[in-house]
């Protein structure tokens, strides 16, 4: 896919409102060459997602031997609304906590009071993170209304070409 086809499926309006959210599954080989998906915090920063984590998360060994990732983000309704991502990781080991990590845990649902308290907390039990950079390769949007999975798209077409004939 070619970097202007993604950043056009990027650039949807629905697009842009699933990189808004909290959460992302983030897929992954584990350096025993089983998959792994978790979920993870992130942002979107116009052309790269951004997660961190701690220095010593066992996923980092397995990005370094394997930088390829997807990302699923998401949402819980019917129909749902689907933005599969898939790219390259580049890692970035951080002083202090990155600002991204701040603004990610910013939107989860805290009181003022709590907020202070969980910006204390995390200060104070990490020396660093680690930035972990994706830069899209592919994208596909699915919205069950107007883009469907590629295997649904094939029997819809299969249906009309048997309904046509």
């Amino acid at each position: 896919m070619q970097p202007n086809e993604v950043a056009e499926i990027l650039n949807r309006p629905l697009s842009r409102e699933l990189l808004a959210r909290d959460l992302c599954r983030l897929a992954y080989v584990a350096k025993d060459g089983t998959p792994r998906t978790i979920p993870i915090a992130f942002t979107w920063n116009g052309s790269e997602i951004v997660l961190c984590t701690t220095k010593n998360a066992p996923k980092l060994h397995a990005l370094r031997h394997n930088p390829a990732v997807a990302l699923t983000i998401d949402t819980e309704v019917h129909p749902p609304k689907i933005l599969l991502i898939r790219g390259r990781v580049e890692l970035d080991v951080v002083d202090g906590i990155p600002e991204e990590y701040l603004q990610m845990n910013g939107s989860y649902e805290m009181t003022p009071e709590q907020r202070v308290e969980w910006e204390a907390e995390v200060r104070s039990l990490y020396d660093g993170m680690v930035r972990i950079v994706v830069t899209p390769t592919w994208a596909k949007l699915i919205d069950f209304e107007t883009t469907l999975p590629s295997a649904v798209e094939e029997l819809v077409k299969r249906r009309a070409e048997r309904q046509s004939a």
